[in-house]
C-alpha cells in the first residue's frame, strides 16, 4: 500500500502548492494557478484511480496465472479471451503489461509501469496474489495436492469423449459452439449433457479436454453451499443460528443477528457492494486484501439482516472462513475435508480450490474443475444430495438450497428458474423462460452454467469465456431447451 500513501501525500502537496501561489506576484499568478490545477487533477486522479488500477492489475496476474498453471492454457490466449475484454481493461489494454515466469510459475503485471501485482502458483492450491515475499514463499512450500479416492457414485461415462447420439443433439451442440465473426465473442469451452446419470453428449474447444480443469467463477458459490451443507449434516453448523464470526459475537453488535442462512441467501445487509467496477468493496476484498475474510467481517450493516437481497462475493468469503474454522483452521484442513467429504465421494477428479494467503478458500469465485466434474457436482443435487446409496448432503438440503429468497430468482447458493421483480446483477434476466420451472442452476461470470432439471432427469454443463449474451444466461436457456427437445428423440447409452 506504499504507492497509495505516496499518491495521497503527493495529492496533498499539490493542493498545498495551489494555495501557496496566492503569494506570488500578479504577473506570474495566472500561469502558476493553471499549472497547479493541472497537477492537482493529474496527481489526485491517480490517487482516486489507485484501487481500480490495482484491481485490474491483480485480476490480470491472477487469471493468467491460474489459467496457465491450473488449466494449462496459453497465457496470450487467456489475456485475449478472458482478461482484455473485461470491464474497463479493454480501454487501458495498451498500458497493461504481464510477464509469465514458467520456471517460478509466477505472473507479474503492471499498468503503465505502475500498480505492480504478482500471482504465484502453489501445488494443489492454484494461484494466489502475493502481497509480500512471505506469500511467494507460502506458495512455493504449498502441498495441497491430494491423491484419488474411491467414488461412491456410479461412473457417468467411459474415458473417451461421448459423441451425440442423434443429429438433433449434435445440432444443439453445434449451435452452442457457433462463434460470432467479430467481438464480443462467445468462446464456448466445454459442454457436457448428462441424462439419467449418463453422459449423452459432450464437446470441447481445441486445447481443452474431458480432464481440463476450468474455472467456475461464481458457480463456486454452489460448492460452498455443499460444504456448508455437509457441516450441517455433521451437526457442526446450524443455518438459522448466528454466523460464527468472532468479530460479531458481542450481542450488542448488530451484525450478531446475521445468520448462516443470511449469508447463503445474500441477505446479510453488510456494506460489501459488488459492482465489478474496481471501485467497489468486493473488488478490493478479492484483489487488494491479503486476508479477504478479515476485510469482509469488518463491514458495517446497511440494512437489517434478512430484509434485502444484495449479491456480493463478501458473503461467500465469510462462509468460506466459517468452513475453514470448522474443519481445522488451515488450507490443508479445508482441502482434505473437501476431498474426503465431497469431491472424492461424488467422483470429482480434477479439482483445484484456490485460497488466500491466510488459508481461507475463495469459495466465492475461484474453483477449477473439469466439465465432467462440474456435471458430477450437478448430479449430487439432481439426486437429492446422494452419491449412490450414501447421503452427502442433509435430507432436505437441496430443496432448501433451491427455495426462493424474498422476491428474487435466487435461492441459497443456487439460482432458481422463477421470474422475479427487477433484474439480477449486471442486468441479466433472472431465469430461463424456455426451460422447465423446476430447474435451478449454479452460475458464474462469463457464462459458467451447471443447470439441474429434475423433471427431465438432466444436468447440462456449459463453460466458457463469453462476453456476449449468446454465451450467458440467454445462451444457456437456448442450449438446455435444445437439449431437452433433442433427448426426447434419442436413447442414452447402456446404464
Amino acid at each position: 500500500m506504499y504507492t497509495n500513501f505516496v499518491a495521497s501525500r503527493a495529492c496533498y502537496r499539490t493542493i498545498t502548492i495551489k494555495f501557496e501561489v496566492l503569494s506570488l506576484p500578479k504577473r506570474r499568478y495566472a500561469l502558476a494557478i493553471s499549472v497547479s490545477a493541472v497537477l492537482t487533477l493529474f496527481v489526485c486522479s491517480g490517487f482516486l484511480l489507485y484501487q481500480p488500477l490495482m484491481v485490474a492489475s491483480g485480476f490480470t496476474s491472477h487469471q493468467i496465472c491460474s489459467e496457465t498453471f491450473v488449466s494449462g492454457l496459453k497465457p496470450d490466449q487467456v489475456y485475449a479471451d478472458m482478461v482484455e475484454p473485461t470491464g474497463a481493461i479493454r480501454f487501458i489494454s495498451s498500458l497493461v503489461h504481464y510477464d509469465v515466469d514458467f520456471e517460478k510459475r509466477e505472473v507479474t503485471t503492471t499498468v503503465g509501469g505502475l500498480y505492480k501485482t504478482k500471482a504465484v502458483y502453489g501445488e494443489g492450491m492454484g494461484c494466489l496474489l502475493a502481497h509480500g515475499p512471505e506469500d511467494v514463499q507460502l506458495a512455493a512450500n504449498a502441498n495441497l495436492k491430494v491423491g484419488p479416492s474411491a467414488s461412491l457414485a456410479p461412473e457417468i461415462a467411459e474415458s473417451g469423449v461421448v459423441e451425440p447420439g442423434s443429429e438433433q443433439l449434435r445440432a444443439a451442440l453445434d449451435r452452442a459452439f457457433a462463434e460470432r465473426e467479430q467481438a464480443p465473442y462467445i468462446r464456448t469451452q466445454a459442454i457436457v449433457v448428462v441424462k439419467d446419470g449418463k453422459i449423452a453428449a459432450e464437446r470441447y474447444a481445441p486445447g481443452i479436454g474431458a480432464d481440463t480443469p476450468l474455472l467456475g467463477f461464481s458457480a463456486t458459490k454452489s460448492v460452498t453451499n455443499a460444504l456448508i451443507g455437509i457441516l450441517v449434516r455433521q451437526g457442526k453448523l446450524n443455518v438459522s443460528e448466528s454466523a460464527p464470526i468472532a468479530a460479531w459475537q458481542n450481542v450488542s453488535d448488530p451484525r450478531h443477528a446475521i445468520t448462516i442462512d443470511d449469508l447463503l441467501r445474500q441477505t446479510s445487509g453488510l456494506a460489501l457492494e459488488q459492482t465489478s467496477s474496481g471501485f467497489d468493496p468486493a473488488s478490493r476484498m478479492i484483489y487488494l486484501e491479503r486476508d479477504m475474510s478479515g476485510f469482509a467481517e469488518g463491514a458495517k450493516l446497511v440494512t437489517a439482516p434478512g430484509s434485502r437481497w444484495a449479491y456480493t462475493d463478501g458473503n461467500y468469503i465469510l462462509l468460506s472462513r466459517i468452513i475453514r474454522d470448522a474443519v481445522g483452521g488451515r488450507a490443508s484442513d479445508v482441502r482434505g475435508f473437501a476431498q474426503r467429504e465431497l469431491f472424492g465421494p461424488i467422483g470429482m477428479k480434477h479439482v483445484t480450490l484456490e485460497f488466500d494467503a491466510t488459508g481461507t478458500p475463495n469459495g466465492a469465485n475461484s474453483m477449477f474443475a473439469s466439465a465432467r466434474d462440474w456435471a458430477r457436482f450437478g448430479l449430487l443435487y439432481l439426486n437429492d444430495g446422494m452419491a449412490g446409496a450414501d447421503r452427502i448432503l442433509p435430507k432436505g438440503w437441496v430443496e432448501y438450497s433451491s427455495s426462493q429468497t424474498l422476491d428474487t430468482g435466487y435461492g441459497a447458493g443456487f439460482w432458481i428458474n422463477l421470474a422475479a421483480s427487477g433484474n439480477a446483477p449486471y442486468g441479466l434476466p433472472w431465469g430461463m423462460p424456455h426451460v422447465p420451472q423446476d430447474a435451478f442452476f449454479a452460475m458464474g461470470n462469463m457464462g459458467q452454467h451447471i443447470v439441474i432439471v429434475p423433471s427431465e432427469h438432466l444436468v447440462v454443463v456449459r463453460l466458457g469465456v463469453s462476453h456476449h449474451p449468446d454465451g450467458l444466461i440467454a445462451g444457456a436457456d437456448r442450449l438446455v431447451a435444445d437439449v431437452i427437445a433433442a433427448l426426447r428423440h434419442v436413447e442414452v447409452g447402456p446404464r
